[in-house]
């Protein structure tokens, strides 16, 4: 863990500190492992908590160029019918039957509204590449939703400034709890809404019979 944070602080101190950013961010697009956001948080933190609108400009063009970059490679792979990407998009229920549902209908709704579930990412440009979603509604979808995703970290970025003081650790530390406690919120909601699915399934499939009204004869 110490390695990890000392290799992620050489990087929010190093001047290839964007582009790093730009090629993780589009890395995590096909392999959502990377410690994209947390780098990305981290380094917001310290841009707002030093009063940096530079810095603070070049990461949301980073982010967006990383995003942007990213969900086309994914699209590609989704044209390309990958094994992996195909089990990502034809699970039954769930996120991946909204996505095929909505995505040829209103692919920005489903590709900025998938974006901030967690595995969003993967399952909803993998789907637009793979049941024919054509390149511009794509684009202009793809760019929607990074740019929304880029607020979004910068804006959490923001919240931890004043917390963390610019400390390239801390906010490091900061970051990495933030991402945790995201996705668990997000996979809690997944399940509260999974739970009311299965309930109203089973309302429908057994529904309740009428009490007997007994009429007294006069």
């Amino acid at each position: 863990m110490l390695e990890v944070v000392a290799v992620c602080d050489a990087i929010l101190h190093s001047p290839w500190l964007l582009p790093v950013l730009v090629v993780l961010i589009a890395i995590d697009g096909p392999f959502p492992v990377l410690p994209s956001e947390t780098l990305l948080m981290s380094a917001a933190s310290v841009a707002f908590g030093t009063h940096n609108a530079l810095a603070v400009t070049g990461l949301f063009v980073a982010a967006l160029i990383g995003s942007v970059a990213g969900d086309f490679l994914v699209f590609g792979l989704g044209r390309s019918s990958h094994r992996v990407l195909a089990r990502a998009t034809e699970c039954e229920g769930g996120l991946s039957s909204w996505v095929r549902r909505h995505l040829l209908l209103r692919p920005g709704t489903v590709l900025v509204g998938a974006r901030f579930v967690p595995g969003g990412r993967l399952v909803s440009t993998a789907a637009a590449g793979r049941f024919g979603l054509d390149v511009p509604r794509f684009l202009v979808g793809s760019v929607a939703s990074s740019a929304a995703w880029s607020v979004y970290m910068l804006l959490i970025g923001l919240l931890l400034g004043p917390i963390t003081g610019g400390s390239p650790l801390l906010s490091l530390l900061a970051g990495a709890v933030m991402a945790v406690l995201t996705a668990g919120l997000f996979a809690l909601v997944q399940r509260v809404r999974a739970y009311r699915a299965r309930r109203a399934l089973a309302a429908a499939q057994h529904p309740t019979e009428p009490p007997l009204v007994l009429v007294a004869p006069r």
